[in-house]
């Protein structure tokens, strides 16, 4: 699944394309003005970004133009807005935007836009930055052994046996959504055990935000409160 920068300065916004994408299976990254996204861009490159044209600071065309001037703009970004005008969409485009959404954005649009944004490279070589291209060794070449050779030629490595029915405790005889589901249990329940069921504590040590940790855990059937000792 890919990695998505959400980029909104509504926290309902955020909070809903978050959930929605995090039920796909994707890794979210949530940023509410233009200075969160620059940090967030810096620190690894997402996937997508979904861009909100209309914020307060720096709004999402100029923070469009910004990562493009600098080299940044090598991953698809979908532009979204309820106000903006055609101008305004065509100027995202041209700069390198793929798409636009406009709000209130349904769940089948936001869904096959963002499949789409991520099946197609869409930054020409010249807008990537150099500093992000894998530097690739110089290809060494060998003659290879003659019929007389006395090299001998090693044998290639048995590949190890792949355990294809359990990993851990999960089974992987099921469909991905509940294996997915069984895993997400064991996870939480093993931070809010080590966290004494703190859930300020939990919601930092998963990137969650508090509100969507609580509809997570309160969907998977995981119990948030403290378990009293034996003996009180």
């Amino acid at each position: 699944m890919a990695r998505i920068l959400v980029v909104d300065d509504e926290i309902g916004i955020r909070e809903l394309l978050s959930e929605i994408l995090y039920d796909e299976g994707h890794t979210v990254e949530l940023a509410e003005n233009a200075a969160q996204a620059r940090d967030s861009r810096l620190r690894q490159r997402p996937d997508l970004v979904l861009l909100d044209i209309w914020m307060p600071d720096i709004d999402g065309v100029s923070l469009l133009k910004e990562w493009s001037s600098q080299g940044l703009l090598n991953m698809p970004v979908i532009m979204m807005s309820g106000h903006a005008t055609v101008d305004t969409a065509v100027e995202a485009t041209r700069i390198g935007a793929v798409d636009f959404l406009e709000k209130p954005i349904t769940l089948q649009k936001l869904l096959k836009t963002v499949a789409a944004g991520l099946a197609r490279p869409v930054i020409p070589a010249s807008m990537r930055s150099r500093t992000e291209r894998p530097v690739m060794p110089d290809p060494v070449f060998t003659q290879p052994p003659t019929l007389n050779s006395t090299a001998a030629t090693p044998a290639p490595a048995p590949a190890p046996a792949a355990d294809d029915s359990h990993l851990g405790a999960i089974s992987l005889n099921q469909p991905l959504r509940e294996a997915r589901d069984e895993f997400e249990r064991i996870y939480f329940e093993y931070h809010l055990l080590h966290e004494n069921h703190s859930m300020t504590r939990v919601s930092e040590r998963t990137g969650l935000e508090r509100t969507h940790l609580y509809r997570k855990l309160k969907q998977l059937g995981i119990d948030t409160s403290r378990k009293k000792s034996s003996g009180s």
